[in-house]
């Protein structure tokens, strides 16, 4: 089963660039990377800018509503995630367990419906099928 682990923290309180503790931060993140990587359940990740930098869209009537910022104001905001692919949630929790933002944020782990991975593929081997005209 893969599951999303989405990483929250409070961004007024996360280091500033180039501080020492930005780069421990960052040591802590690599070294768990190279963890989940290493024990075979890493399918994906990346780091988000701030929340600053974020575009809302939704659609209401036929018009598009476009807004700076997240949709919602809360105390923590997602910062980053990882895919990750485990036998079960018990071992999804260990594994969010070691990451560096459960210590100073939270940690979601959501399952990923399975049934997306298979129409995601069949919708590139159709892309990429020879077409006749």
């Amino acid at each position: 089963m893969r599951y999303l682990m989405m990483i929250y923290y409070d961004e007024s309180e996360h280091p500033a660039d180039g501080t020492p503790e930005q780069e421990l931060l960052w040591k802590q993140y690599n070294d768990f990377t190279k963890h989940v990587v290493d024990s075979g359940v890493y399918r994906g990740a990346d780091a988000l800018h701030p929340t600053g930098t974020a575009t809302t869209v939704r659609v209401r009537g036929g018009d598009a509503l476009v807004t700076d910022g997240p949709f919602a104001e809360t105390k923590e905001q997602l910062g980053g995630f990882y895919v990750i692919e485990c036998d079960d949630l018990d071992e999804a929790i260990q594994i969010a367990a070691r990451c560096p933002g459960s210590q100073h944020g939270t940690v979601e782990l959501r399952p990923i419906i399975e049934r997306g991975v298979a129409a995601t593929q069949a919708l590139r081997n159709q892309h990429d099928a020879p077409r006749h005209t």
